[in-house]
């Protein structure tokens, strides 16, 4: 979707992946955007990839016209595939999963109008069971505008390789959330989650100094001892009864250009037994070297941990370092099964924050995508401009499920100005 007045008026646009050595159209998930200033253009970066086949792609997608048009879904570049074109051979062992951009927009860095593509590799044995699933990262220069497939990336791993492991420590990585800061350094947040489960036990920090090429030998461990825990169900899928769709815990890092701090938020049920889920948020002056202690972003007015789930937050910096948040939030839910969403706000670089209800009704999501209510998108998002902040939520207030049988979903906005 693209907006040309500010968010009042959107229009959509349809981009088809299709998965080059087929030339079949595929599964396109896990989408994200990220604009080039030094070549005045959009990438989007998605996966491409079938149900009942092997092939698995992340693919870039190119608009010189403001979104109005991409790039042929033939023509996508490949930042990353585990199939061989040149032998037309998959390698079924590999799956690409959950990818994000970014752009290195300052023009007196060293790589200005680099476009960063990261991603988590999936090694999986004959039975299916991983035993690793690090994270990875491709980049380029120079994507090629008039046939993007030509485009040719660099490829780094940012974790090790771990064969023969057992699918976890520091080879076992999910949600690569990346930021880059004016001198040209990387900054990446993810998660340390099991390969064959949803279990988080820490949130990890990653930092290139020269454009990608090589990362810190060893992850920084953000969280500190006391202060985070993930939840713990029985069946380790994420879900948070007593409702049924999958909460992910999905970390967002900001970089505040202004002073040089970096900002971490990540769902926590340390205080689950008072509160149940939080978002908490830790933050860093010295390049993310060390972290400050955990803090409650979703409190009420009191200062305390806000009652019942909150999840899926997302943090975003404007030039002046103010920073922008947003999250799903079952406050007010007496039954803690009816969502809204939450935004927050520091003039401060993170130091101090205000907090209120943006969504204008709750919604029920065993109610929501799929009639067992198991889905509803995995993260929300939210970018700021000059003069407007978006925040951008999946909400499910028009179910239709006994029209379609399967519910519905749609995604939201509250466009205001900063």
């Amino acid at each position: 979707m693209r907006t040309a007045d500010g968010g009042r008026h959107w229009k959509t646009t349809r981009v088809t992946p299709f998965f080059g050595g087929t030339g079949d159209t595929c599964s396109g998930g896990d989408p994200s955007v990220a604009y080039s200033r030094r070549d005045h253009v959009f990438y989007m970066g998605q996966l491409c990839f079938f149900r009942a086949q092997p092939f698995s792609e992340v693919q870039v997608y190119v608009s010189r016209d403001n979104g109005r048009t991409w790039t042929p879904g033939r023509q996508a570049a490949r930042a990353a595939t585990n199939f061989d074109y040149s032998t037309g051979t998959v390698d079924t062992s590999i799956f690409n999963d959950k990818d994000y951009i970014a752009v290195d927009n300052t023009p007196t860095s060293p790589h200005y109008g680099r476009l960063y593509v990261g991603y988590t590799k999936f090694h999986l044995l004959p039975s299916g069971f991983s035993d690793y699933c690090p994270l990875q990262l491709s980049y380029t220069d120079s994507v090629n505008m008039a046939n993007p497939v030509l485009t040719t990336f660099q490829h780094t791993a940012i974790q090790p390789d771990n064969p023969g492991g057992d699918g976890t420590g520091s080879s076992a990585n999910q949600f690569f959330t990346p930021q880059v800061e004016k001198n040209g350094a990387l900054d990446v947040a993810f998660m340390n989650e099991d390969c064959n489960d949803s279990f988080d036990p820490h949130i990890l920090f990653q930092r290139s100094t020269n454009g990608g090429q090589s990362f810190l030998p060893q992850a920084v461990q953000i969280d500190k001892p006391g202060q985070y825990m993930d939840f713990l169900d029985a069946a380790r899928d994420d879900t948070i009864p007593p409702t049924n769709f999958r909460a992910p815990n999905t970390p967002s890092i900001a970089y505040d250009p202004k002073n040089g701090s970096l900002t971490i938020l990540y769902q926590n049920n340390i205080n689950r037994p008072v509160s149940k889920a939080d978002i908490s948020y830790q933050r860093s002056t010295n390049g993310g070297q060390t972290w400050s202690n955990a803090h409650f972003l979703s409190v009420n007015a009191s200062g305390n941990p806000a009652r019942n789930d909150q999840f899926f937050p997302w943090v975003a910096s404007a030039a002046n370092g103010h920073l922008y948040a947003i999250w799903f939030d079952r406050r007010l839910a007496p039954g803690n099964v009816r969502i809204n969403t939450w935004e927050a706000r520091s003039p401060n670089g993170g130091v101090t924050w205000t907090s209120r209800r943006i969504s204008t009704r709750s919604w029920n999501p065993n109610q929501g995508f799929f009639s067992s209510g198991a889905f509803i998108g995995d993260y929300n998002g939210i970018a700021v401009s000059s003069t407007n902040v978006y925040p951008v939520w999946t909400d499910g207030r028009n179910n239709a499920i006994a029209r379609t049988g399967i519910g519905e979903t749609d995604i939201f906005t509250d466009v205001e100005s900063r």
